[in-house]
């Protein structure tokens, strides 16, 4: 016969371990859960190569738009903070590899943003991605960017603003592909991107450990501190428009399209967009 002190113990026992189950089940829910978030944040960057099943923040031409982010938008279309687009629409240039590199490491670069809703400035780490600011500079100087809409703003879990696609899609791209860098960047301390980074969007799937190197031309400019794996290339800081950013957050986000595109409510579009060395 069992005794009362045994039975204690024994419905003690059976109390912790499922105490460790709980724990075990929620560790492996929030696995999921953070995969979801960074497979949430696709948009097939690669010109001709072939989509992934799932991705993060990626983008690719002619391919089907992965880019479903747990983004929280409401229903209602907030007033319009922008201004209406200079007159013009998006090249359509494209090349087949990367550009030469031909910018100075050592110096410091600066983009420039001429936005509907504002200038967004941003110091470029040339020394930490050569690549990245390189395309950029070169992108840049063909007017690639040039009358482009900032296709997509997510206000839930993840706080950014993707721009960089001419298609306005989620799906367009410069035709090239360019290696990721700056992936061990410090200031990613604990899988956050701060407010204030600008990334490189990609079709990199955590869960398969495939699409590394498929960043193009899309972009994105967090504005509230964002929990997201290190796979994107941080690129630069934004050292003035945080506002405008704020103004455009703000405005809220539409429901997610066909493709699961959460547009920003507000005309976010790309007058002009330079990069200057300083």
């Amino acid at each position: 016969m069992t005794s009362k002190d045994q039975r204690r113990r024994q419905l003690a026992r059976e109390k912790f371990e499922r105490q460790q189950q709980r724990r075990v089940e929620r560790r492996r829910k929030a696995r999921w859960r953070n995969a979801v978030i960074a497979a949430g944040l696709a948009v097939v960057l690669a010109a001709g190569a072939a989509a992934y099943a799932t991705g993060t923040f990626a983008g690719g031409e002619k391919k089907k738009d992965d880019s479903a982010a747990p983004s929280t938008s409401p229903t209602s279309k907030a007033p319009d903070p922008c201004g209406k687009p200079a007159k013009g629409s998006p090249g359509k240039q494209q090349w087949k590899k990367e550009p030469a590199l031909t910018i100075d490491e050592s110096a410091s670069y600066t983009m420039n943003l001429e936005t509907t809703c504002g200038d967004i400035e941003i110091a470029m780490d040339a020394a930490k991605a050569p690549h990245t600011v390189n395309s950029f500079n070169f992108l840049a100087g063909k007017g690639f960017f040039d009358h482009t809409k900032c296709h997509r703003l997510t206000t839930g879990g993840i706080y950014v603003l993707q721009c960089g696609d001419p298609e306005g899609t989620g799906r367009g791209g410069p035709g090239y592909t360019i290696p990721d860098e700056n992936l061990k960047d410090p200031r990613l301390k604990d899988n956050v991107y701060p407010a204030g980074t600008v990334a490189m969007a990609n079709q990199y799937n955590a869960q398969t450990k495939k699409g590394r190197n498929t960043g193009g031309s899309q972009f994105f400019l967090v504005y509230q501190d964002s929990q997201l794996p290190p796979d994107y290339t941080p690129l630069g800081t934004i050292t003035a428009g945080k506002d405008v950013l704020k103004k455009i957050a703000d405005a809220g986000a539409t429901p997610p399209d066909a493709a699961q595109n959460t547009a920003p409510n507000a005309t976010v579009v790309i007058d002009k967009a330079t990069v200057r060395k300083s």
